[in-house]
């Protein structure tokens, strides 16, 4: 029996072991939902596209598999970008599929024409455009596999209206042909002179980033550090990989790092960098960061080793087999006064919080305490609220922190649990947002209420653009520009318009019987926390600063 181009996509899918898809449908992705309407497959109608394709990275990051979005043309594949930049700078397996308008129709500015495989170019691992049906199933195989290998990423399949509807002569059959890297023998031997470094250093400190997610590397990032005693920090994507509360874990590192976490890569004599990028937030002050120091790097793609920082030893490749050899080459080192040292900065920094008020800082502690040795995925938006949340939450396992972290887009945080809750639906999402992110997405709390999702949303609610307005505090002379909420929005009875249940509070007991009725009770919840207009984020580092020079506020 012949296929179309659109049942040939459907089969593709769920040749590919998709069973979740997000989308908003139009005209020229019609063909498409026509062959979705009894498909085995599960269609999740979001409330804009900006919406799916958030919440299919939110799927990815939470289940490892390849998120699937689909939008129509023009408008529709536009709305995309911000999602499809998103996954890209974040190393997130996508594929999204657009309709477009007639092969015959192309460049013609036809309605709702858009050239989106040319304005997603530098926001994706690649792209096509479809113009013969029976290229269909190659180009999708080719997708998907794009997508998930080396570094994982976005990538879009534009199809022209008249390719869904159009026959194919036959199916190919699927290649099974799979290829596994292997470290050839030149990374093996550097591999082991990384290792005879590591052991000859005095004060080395290992820095994990998102790539040992993306690459499923926690258990062996572990090990390493386990067994050379290193002490761990953590670039806001790396969060999971080693657990919150393990014994060797510092924080995180970089402008809002923890000062037990930036001091050691200040007070270091090695650093290795495990999946990290190592941009200018990580790192301050470029030159001073390596100064005195040596850098062993270890990286899937070959353009990150000595784009940022020059490395000594640059490791290429996929990173579990990597650290294994890391592990197998030689034992630890004497570095019993480095750690004296790091636990003495560990008890001078120590902070508590103010119970006395409401404080997001406070209300990370309640959330960890509540959700300790429970199944549970954090998401977050952009912000300040991110920020006291990568500083405050405990993340004790890979895959269960979501946040934009290279693209910082606002927005981001709610559809992308939406995603997760229905990846690991044994989980529980909990979503940390600020008012002001919360505000661009909100919609989509209609979407959680259809399928009845049990997401809780903290919206850390300060009234203002908070970390605009922190800049703006110490920056810019106080001169509070366009930070501050001319009103406040009603939350809660915004929730409610949607089919969710909310409810406002302002003291950490309120805060405390909100956020434990919650988790008990199993259905989605929007709690505003009231919190100071100038509570600030801290510790603090300028921008291009050296890590241990914090800023101090009044």
């Amino acid at each position: 029996m012949k296929l179309t181009g659109a049942q040939a996509v459907v089969k593709c899918l769920v040749e590919q072991g998709v069973d979740t898809v997000f989308g908003y449908p139009g005209g020229q992705i019609m063909p498409l939902y026509d062959a979705l309407y009894d498909a085995p497959l599960r269609h999740i109608l979001t409330v804009h596209e900006q919406g799916a394709i958030h919440a299919a990275d939110g799927y990815a990051r939470a289940s490892g598999k390849v998120g699937v979005c689909i939008a129509t043309s023009g408008p529709g594949a536009t709305n995309l970008i911000t999602g499809l930049a998103t996954a890209y700078l974040d190393s997130v397996p996508l594929v999204a599929i657009t309709g477009q308008v007639n092969s015959a129709l192309l460049g013609s500015d036809a309605f709702q024409e858009v050239d989106i495989t040319g304005i997603s170019m530098s926001v994706t691992k690649h792209n096509f455009l479809v113009t013969d049906p029976a290229k269909i199933p190659d180009v999708m195989r080719l997708a998907f596999r794009l997508a998930r290998s080396g570094r994982p990423g976005p990538v879009l399949i534009d199809l022209p209206k008249n390719v869904q509807s159009d026959s194919l002569d036959s199916f190919p059959a699927r290649s099974m042909v799979s290829q596994q890297w292997e470290p050839e023998g030149g990374v093996v031997a550097a591999t082991r002179r990384a290792a005879q470094v590591i052991q000859s250093a005095h004060r080395p400190v290992l820095v994990v980033g998102g790539g040992v997610i993306r690459g499923n590397a926690g258990d062996e990032v572990r090990r390493l550090a386990e067994k050379y005693r290193l002490p761990v920090v953590s670039t806001l994507m790396g969060l999971g990989s080693l657990p919150g509360s393990h014994r060797q874990f510092l924080g995180l590192t970089g402008m809002h790092g923890h000062k037990a976490a930036n001091n050691a890569i200040c007070g270091a004599d090695l650093i290795i960098a495990v999946g990290s990028r190592l941009s200018e937030r990580i790192t301050g002050d470029r030159r001073r960061y390596l100064a005195g120091k040596t850098l062993i790097h270890i990286d899937i793609d070959q353009a990150e080793v000595g784009k940022n920082i020059d490395a000594e030893i640059g490791l290429v490749g996929e990173i579990k087999p990597l650290v294994d050899i890391l592990c197998e080459a030689a034992q630890g080192g004497d570095i019993d006064d480095w750690w004296q040292t790091i636990d003495s900065w560990r008890q001078d920094f120590a902070r508590g919080v103010q119970p006395e008020r409401l404080t997001a800082e406070g209300i990370m502690q309640q959330i960890t305490e509540q959700t300790a040795g429970q199944p549970v995925i954090f998401a977050t938006d952009v912000g300040q609220h991110q920020m006291w949340a990568a500083q405050h939450l405990s993340i004790e396992t890979a895959g269960t922190w979501l946040t934009s972290g290279g693209l910082g887009g606002m927005g981001f945080g709610l559809p992308a649990a939406m995603g997760a809750q229905i990846a690991v639906p044994n989980s529980r999402v909990v979503l940390i947002a600020g008012d002001g992110g919360f505000k661009m997405t909100a919609m989509e709390l209609f979407t959680i209420a259809t399928y009845h999702l049990p997401v809780i949303t903290v919206i850390i609610d300060n009234h203002c653009l908070g970390m605009v307005r922190q800049w703006q505090q110490v920056f810019f002379d106080q001169r509070y520009s366009a930070s501050i909420a001319p009103r406040e929005m009603d939350f809660v009875g915004h929730a409610r318009s949607c089919g969710v249940e909310g409810i406002k509070v302002s003291t950490p007991e309120e805060f405390g019987r909100a956020f434990a009725d919650a988790w008990q009770g199993g259905q989605p919840l929007v709690i505003v926390a009231d919190i100071a207009v100038g509570d600030m984020v801290t510790p603090m580092v300028a921008p291009g600063a050296c890590l241990d020079d914090y800023l101090e506020f009044e």
